[in-house]
Order: C-alpha cells, then sequence, then structure tokens
C-alpha cells in the first residue's frame, strides 16, 4: 500500500486533533486562528510539545 503525505487515512483524527489543539491552546493562553504568523515559534512549539505530553501520558495509563 502506498502513502501519500496529502492522504487522510482517518478523517474523524484531524478534526479531532484539531479540537485538542485549540483546547490545549487555550489553556496556554495562545490563541491559533487561520492565521497563526503573529506567534512566535516558542508559543507554537509549547503547544505541541504539551500536546505530545498529554498523549504520551494517555498511552501511557492505557498500558
Amino acid at each position: 500500500m502506498s502513502y501519500n503525505s496529502n492522504q487522510t487515512l482517518v478523517p474523524e483524527a484531524k478534526q479531532g486533533l484539531a479540537n485538542f489543539k485549540n483546547t490545549v491552546a487555550g489553556e496556554m493562553g495562545v490563541q491559533f486562528t487561520d492565521y497563526n504568523g503573529n506567534l512566535t515559534s516558542k508559543q507554537c512549539g509549547s503547544v505541541g510539545g504539551e500536546m505530545v505530553k498529554r498523549m504520551v501520558e494517555q498511552y501511557e495509563k492505557g498500558l
């Protein structure tokens, strides 16, 4: 099976991750919009890092 990077394997996951990102960003005081050019790399990276941290914690709880 070939994979195209533009292909969404689980369409529901795209919206779920967007909701998760916005929830985490809101808790951190970072407001994502359709245009995020006004945000610093540190702000965006901290949101992504927190998302990964929470996903790993959830995974570990399921073990």
